[in-house]
């Protein structure tokens, strides 16, 4: 990773790194599959208690606020995931041993996003008792980011308790300014752009006949005409940080017996969206040029970016870290105000066999939080709690 961080301009950066990681180990051991973390839940809310922190919970979602939260002032939201995948069949350590060897933290989550979910909240700590913010922080660890399930992030920012205890400070554009950061590894560069996920199930509709005559209408065939579109059709907006609108069909089901004209054929496409459509753009598009029924199973997942001259990017530049638009889904598509993705360790470790983050990338990344919290507070000297 960068060492130009200067992570030792920070007094106790040596003991935060040693609270994360210990944090970081208890999750690891800890089973917290989608839908399935409790456990987890309760170990961080009580490692926040146990820093002197008043937390509140909604389902498997912790969050607290800044001892000196100011309803005047606008927001950050350091929110990370604490659930992960089930660990594939690859594996040859086992997931949940948070093995410590050759500067690599083993383990299921600790890359995706252990490493990040741990740098924000003892972030979050550092910030937590001191006054005079120019920011309220608003710590939130939260539930089923990994299959961008119901009752995590969203349910959260739509939970009568916590609009009212953040004062509306996440409403649709973000109160007087008021934003979020996303913890997930991006080798700490900015995620300033994400892909929408959009999936369409389509019906291509024909009639039953016998296949030894010249009857029915084959259903396969009216598909056939719709995913050659899908195949060659090209959106004519192209962003230069996530590149084209990208339409795969990686799904087909039709027919029922050999000799039977199947009288409906049904498919799936995935629709990877850039920032400069909205679904509701895509899905006009589409419906006016294809003959099957096409309809979506969410509009929940859309794409976002963050504007280069947002306050907290230009921040990230300051301490030299890139920004780039990023291929893959996180909890930032659930929010409606503006959240740059950024984290310790890499993306293409999640979801693989004996996942693991370097142990450098845990101190760099909890650092880098707090310095990156100085660049926007405008200081670059804050006292250690």
């Amino acid at each position: 990773m960068n060492t130009s961080i200067h992570t030792s301009e920070l007094a106790g950066a040596a003991e935060r790194y040693q609270d994360t990681s210990g944090l970081l180990c208890r999750l690891i051991r800890t089973s917290s599959f989608s839908r399935e973390e409790a456990a987890t839940a309760d170990i961080i809310d009580g490692f926040l208690r146990s820093k002197n922190i008043t937390t509140h919970r909604f389902l498997n979602n912790v969050w607290a606020l800044n001892a000196h939260f100011d309803p005047a002032k606008p927001s950050i939201l350091l929110n990370s995931h604490h659930d992960t995948v089930h660990p594939n069949k690859g594996y040859t350590k086992d997931p949940f041993s948070a093995e410590e060897k050759d500067g690599k933290l083993y383990g299921l989550g600790s890359n995706d996003a252990g490493g990040a979910l741990t740098g924000l909240i003892q972030a979050f700590c550092f910030y937590h008792p001191q006054k005079n913010l120019p920011y309220n922080l608003v710590i939130a660890a939260t539930a089923e980011e990994e299959i961008s399930g119901k009752n995590g992030v969203e349910a959260l920012l739509q939970h009568d308790a916590f609009i009212q205890s953040t004062h509306h400070a996440f409403g649709d554009e973000g109160r007087n300014g008021s934003f979020g950061i996303v913890g997930e590894p991006t080798l700490l560069n900015m995620a300033v752009a994400e892909r929408g996920l959009l999936v369409l199930d389509c019906t291509a509709q024909g009639k039953a006949g016998h296949a030894a005559r010249e009857e029915g209408d084959n259903a396969i065939y009216r598909a056939m005409t719709d995913i050659d579109w899908f195949r060659r059709f090209q959106f004519e907006k192209v962003s230069p940080l996530l590149g084209p609108v990208k339409m795969t069909v990686t799904m087909i089901q039709a027919g029922e017996q050999h000799n039977v004209v199947p009288h409906e054929c049904r498919f799936t496409v995935d629709i990877r969206v850039n920032e400069l459509y909205t679904f509701e753009e895509v899905l006009q598009r589409i419906r006016s040029n294809v003959s099957c029924f096409a309809e979506p199973r969410s509009i929940r997942l859309r794409p976002t970016s963050i504007s280069v001259d947002h306050p907290i990017v230009q921040a990230g530049l300051r301490l030299q870290r890139s920004h780039y638009g990023s291929p893959t889904t996180s909890d930032k598509a659930l929010m409606t105000f503006p959240a740059l993705k950024i984290g310790p360790g890499d993306s293409a470790r999640s979801h693989t066999a004996d996942e693991y983050i370097y142990t450098d990338e845990i101190r760099g990344g909890t650092e880098f939080y707090i310095l990156l919290l100085q660049e926007l507070f405008g200081s670059r000297i804050t006292k250690p709690m």
